[in-house]
């Protein structure tokens, strides 16, 4: 059984998932990314090493961490997932330095605790005031010196560079050789490059911005053809094949849980 269900509140977006056979293709997310895993066993690899979250396992995600994702077996997996604007994570914690989780997955009952109280609250349409209200309470969590750290990460400039060059074209048709031109590279330079810095190659990169972007217009115009002309999509089932690889669903079955 498959099941993926979305609903966003107070600027942030949960996730309640069941999952047998379904897997992720590798891909990354602008938000932080937060979750706990309640049945099973949730398999990934995350930077470049597998990674295994067993029951209660809460597994957190900086923002363009590449990773994939699947059932560890055939008994399948429940999971929440929580994706926080960065934004507004630091906003909310009055930092202005990049938050960086200490690990991947911890076994933490009061983090997990209130990962869960928040989750709820969202899927079950809780006033908003409550959800920011039970957001600082997770962030109150995640500050534990135990948990996560601050300090700046920065992109190697030529990746910088050619990421902003993708971010600008996600409209288009990648044009490597026009990016290696400006950054002085060949285009296996290039490739070379980019997929030691961030574990995808320019073209997954700029797939995976396309849906990122797509996902962004449905929210805020709830329309979905004007998000597949507008990011590049041949029609829609171009844009639902590689969104479902994402985000497990379809992009009309996205947004029609959201009001």
């Amino acid at each position: 059984m498959e099941r993926f269900i979305y609903k966003k509140s107070a600027g942030i977006t949960a996730l309640s998932a069941t999952m047998t056979e379904f897997k992720y293709k590798k891909h990354a997310h602008q938000e932080y990314a937060i979750g706990v895993t309640l049945r099973g066993i949730q398999r990934y690899n995350l930077d470049g090493s597998l990674q295994l979250s067993h029951k209660n396992g809460i597994m957190l995600f900086h923002p363009e961490q590449t990773h994939d994702g699947m059932a560890h077996d055939e008994t399948g997996l429940d999971y929440v997932m929580l994706y926080i604007e960065p934004q507004l994570l630091l906003e909310v914690m009055e930092k202005k330095e990049i938050l960086r989780f200490s690990n991947p997955i911890v076994y933490d009952r009061e983090l997990e605790h209130r990962v869960l109280n928040l989750t709820n609250a969202i899927l079950d349409e809780k006033d908003e005031a409550l959800c920011s209200e039970l957001l600082l309470a997770l962030t109150d969590r995640l500050a534990d010196s135990s948990l996560s750290q601050y300090g700046s990460r920065t992109d190697h400039a030529l990746i910088r560079r050619a990421k902003d060059r993708i971010h600008d074209n996600l409209d288009h048709v990648l044009k490597l050789d026009e990016i290696c031109m400006e950054l002085g590279l060949s285009k296996y330079q290039l490739i070379r490059l980019f997929k030691a810095h961030t574990g995808i190659s320019p073209y997954q990169y700029f797939l995976n911005s396309k849906i990122e972007r797509a996902k962004q217009l449905i929210e805020s115009s709830k329309d979905i053809y004007s998000a597949v002309a507008a990011c590049g999509f041949v029609d829609l089932t171009h844009l639902n094949k590689h969104f479902k690889s994402v985000y497990g669903t379809t992009a009309f079955d996205y947004i029609s849980h959201f009001h």
